[in-house]
């Protein structure tokens, strides 16, 4: 199943469970106070507080770090893209009779590249295609370390670009799979849940199912977008459209 489907009907599991829980809470209240009376909750109060505070610091740690992860990402893909379109200028200091074939492994690279982040969210298609990257990666250094031997320019400007060049792939490799532990995703949800039954506790007679509902939308739906930035390749918030960088430098090569 698709991972926009799969967020999506956990999240609608989310809201739904938040509202049978927040009616929980409020009829549990409700029951208590008809055998015991309503009762002073100045120290639950605090205990509330205490819980509410702490979903809303893993709520804010889980979306600051999911967008500052999706904008890291964004920025690789232009690293990318330039320290391609600068290894590629510099082409021209090799010999001219090496230029075309090495030019055309770099027209394959880049293909190659853009294979990569395609094929998703088929894993193992992506995985393939970027062991053809790096295939393609030995075979332009190995051609341009051969050309630029005899020239020292080449040498000292080419071969660090290349390098560069190499070095992006694996921080854009590690960043896509990089993400928090999953304990920290099923603690969120599980707090969730616990505030929706305190809320509902909180409410007692009062059904107020309009507050219900806005608090349970509002958190299942902050948790979905979380999601979907953490795996901006998989979900419906798309990094995809920043590839079009990549794109212009492909089209840019004569």
């Amino acid at each position: 199943m698709p991972f926009a489907v799969t967020s999506a009907f956990v999240a609608l599991l989310l809201f739904v469970a938040m509202l049978v829980l927040f009616e929980a809470g409020r009829l549990i209240r409700r029951r208590r106070a008809a055998r015991e009376g309503e009762q002073e909750r100045g120290a639950f109060g605090v205990i509330d507080g205490a819980v509410f505070a702490l979903l809303g610091l893993l709520m804010a740690f889980t979306f600051s770090g999911a967008a500052s992860r999706f904008e890291t990402r964004r920025g690789q893909v232009i690293d990318e893209a330039n320290a391609i379109g600068t290894a590629y200028l510099r082409i021209d200091l090799v010999p001219a009779a090496a230029q075309p074939g090495l030019r055309q492994q770099f027209r394959d690279y880049v293909d190659s590249r853009l294979a990569v982040y395609r094929a998703l969210p088929d894993i193992a298609a992506a995985y393939q295609e970027l062991a053809r990257s790096a295939t393609l990666q030995q075979k332009i250094w190995s051609t341009a370390v051969e050309a630029s031997r005899e020239e020292p320019q080449a040498r000292m400007l080419l071969l660090p670009a290349l390098n560069q060049m190499i070095d992006i792939t694996t921080t854009r490799t590690m960043a896509a799979i990089m993400h928090p532990p999953v304990t920290i995703f099923v603690l969120l949800v599980l707090l969730c849940l616990v505030c929706a039954t305190l809320a509902g506790y909180g409410a007692g007679a009062t059904r107020g199912w309009l507050h219900a509902v806005s608090f349970a939308a509002i958190l299942a739906g902050t948790v979905y977008v979380t999601w979907n930035l953490e795996y901006p390749r998989l979900g419906f918030i798309r990094i995809d459209p920043i590839d079009q960088v990549l794109v212009d430098v492909r089209s840019s090569f004569k």
